[in-house]
């Protein structure tokens, strides 16, 4: 029940805090993606159709980002809010919402590269119920629940931004999830 009440906080929280950026400076979409799994997941790898590799180093997700994002400093510091849902490892619903402050590191000409931390909230459809499903225990949520989350006070990215006009970018993002999970996803961005 309290874990209830937890998740529908950081998700009214999140939601109102969109509300607030309707006048942002960025809009955006990016197709997920690419999970990396830097130890490899071995003991459930025959969970996943997509990965590339056997051990499950490298799987395909499909699925998509959206955000929004506020520049509350030049165009150097933003506040960045997104949603994502796509097709998990095991090709079950999954997302992630996030909310966050972003720093620009570097400009060079129509080159630029961000970074940014903030509260993630990780959900997908309960994998305790595949059959031969070992479970590492990241995921909060038992058997018999619908789906299983995983709340991050520290979720970041990086995100490399390429300027295809003044009002457009294209972009890829990096989640460095290290040591369980890190993340690709490719899309565009539109100056608002």
């Amino acid at each position: 029940m309290l874990k209830m009440r937890v998740l529908n906080g950081f998700l009214l929280v999140f939601l109102m805090s969109c509300k607030m950026l309707i006048a942002q400076d960025n809009i955006g979409i990016k197709f997920f993606g690419l999970s990396i799994h830097p130890k490899g997941e071995k003991q459930n790898a025959f969970l996943m159709p997509n990965k590339l590799d056997k051990d499950g180093y490298l799987v395909m997700n499909f699925g998509a980002e959206v955000m929004v994002e506020k520049f509350i400093f030049r165009d150097v510091v933003s506040i960045k809010a997104v949603q994502a849902l796509y097709a998990d490892c095991a090709q079950r619903l999954g997302g992630f919402s996030h909310i966050g402050v972003r720093g620009r590191i570097f400009k060079i000409g129509r080159h630029s590269l961000s970074g940014g931390i903030g509260p993630t909230l990780v959900f997908r459809r309960n994998w305790i119920e595949l059959p031969g499903y070992v479970n590492p225990d990241r995921f909060k949520g038992g058997p018999g629940e619908k789906y299983q989350y995983l709340f991050l006070w520290y979720g970041g990215e990086f995100e490399y931004k390429y300027e295809i006009s003044e009002r457009m970018d294209a972009t890829c993002s990096f989640v460095p999830g290290y040591p369980d999970l890190m993340s690709l996803a490719l899309g565009v961005s539109v100056k608002m």
